[in-house]
Formats: C-alpha cells, structure tokens, sequence
C-alpha cells in the first residue's frame, strides 16, 4: 500500500495542526491531568489514521480485458438502470453509479483503454452524492473514453455534500490505460459510467466494488 499525492498537504496540515493541540493540552489546558492528555492524544491518533487511510492506495492485481468494463472507483452500486444521457451521447444509456463513502479508497480509474474523444469540467452544487440530481446539478467532470472498437463509454466523476474538489489528469486526445488513475475526488462522493445498450452489465445495486478490478460490464466479441 501507498499513501495518494493528493493527500500530502492535509496530512502534514493534519498532524500540524494534532501536535499544536497536544501540546496547549499538556503545558496550559490539561496540565497535571494524565488521563485527560492520554485521552485526548488517544483521539488525536485516531483523528490521523482516518485522514491518512482515506488517501491510502492498496496493492492490487488490475483487470485488463479489452471487452470488459471495469469499476472507476471503489464504493457501493447505488444505481443501474437504462436512461437518457443528455449531455454528449443524447441517446438511451446503461447508468451504473458507484457511491464512495468517506472510508473508501478515492482514487478514480478508467474503466476502458482508449482515448479521451471529450472532457468538460462545471462547477455546481454539492447535494449528497446520492441525489437523482447530483450527475446534473453538482460540481463534475464528463469524460468520454473511445475504446478501440469505436465502442464509448462515459465517465463523470461528481461531488457530493462533503466532497468539495474534484481532481483529474486527463485531457482531450489522450491515450489512457484500463485502470490507470484518472483523477481523485476528496472525502465522499460518485461515479457514473453511461455504457451502450448493450453492453451485459455485471453487477446489481449494493454491490461493492474495487476500482480497477472489479468488472462492471462486458460487449460481446
């Protein structure tokens, strides 16, 4: 396991800011009180490993398979249904998306080899990540990956309540790996991914999913 870029800043910011506290607690607010330091330190170390797992990026075996689609991110399937996307394809989609709670791994994956054919990045709303209206409303970001059988696949990554920026290192015209990292987005949030009609979805909602690994979907030869 390693720790994400992304989370540098706040992690040193955290345990900045921890060590400050400990130690106003121990020379002013707490002194002479052992068990009330002890406690408060006890919180504190706690307070750190949930900042420092939350940027954590496990070791994992990724799928490759040119005919599968796998899981963008890690977290829960909240949805997948057949629907209308309205912003690039405007035709009838596949819709899987994956909610991302504060204690999942945040790192965000492309589900497909390709190329990046469109990238738009709007500002918006932070309505739970949950909220029929969050892929619309919400601050996010829409990538449209083109596999090399012409076959795309849409990726939106969305904010949620918590979740207040969202990351990404794609570009327009780039080639992209399956499963390599495409973007983080910080503390909560949801992915989307808009398939074909037919592509053979995988998975059923209250699945849990492994970013890079797990399958989502899969096109017949």
């Amino acid at each position: 396991m390693r720790l994400h870029r992304e989370g540098t800043v706040i992690m040193l910011t955290t345990a900045l800011v921890l060590l400050v506290v400990n130690g106003l607690a121990y020379y002013f607010l707490f002194a002479g009180n052992a068990t009330a330091i002890v406690l408060l330190a006890v919180v504190c170390v706690i307070i750190f490993v949930l900042v420092v797992q939350f940027f954590r990026i496990p070791n994992r075996p990724r799928t490759f398979h040119d005919r599968q689609v796998v899981a963008p991110a890690d977290g829960t399937v909240v949805v997948v249904e057949e629907t209308d996307e309205a912003e690039y394809f405007k035709d009838r989609r596949r819709q899987n998306s994956i909610f991302m709670s504060p204690l999942n791994v945040h790192v965000n994956r492309n589900p497909v080899s390709g190329i990046v054919t469109y990238f738009r990045y709007y500002p918006g709303k932070y309505l739970v990540a949950w909220h029929p209206k969050s892929s619309t409303e919400n601050e996010r970001t829409t990538v449209v990956l083109e596999m090399k059988s012409g076959v795309q696949v849409l990726l939106r990554q969305i904010a949620g309540a918590v979740a207040r920026r969202i990351v990404w290192y794609v570009k327009e015209n780039q080639p992209v790996e399956q499963g390599s990292e495409m973007g983080f987005i910080k503390f909560g949030s949801r992915v989307d991914v808009f398939l074909p009609l037919d592509a053979e979805v995988k998975v059923k909602i209250g699945d849990k999913m492994k970013g890079g690994v797990t399958v989502l979907a899969e096109f017949s030869a």
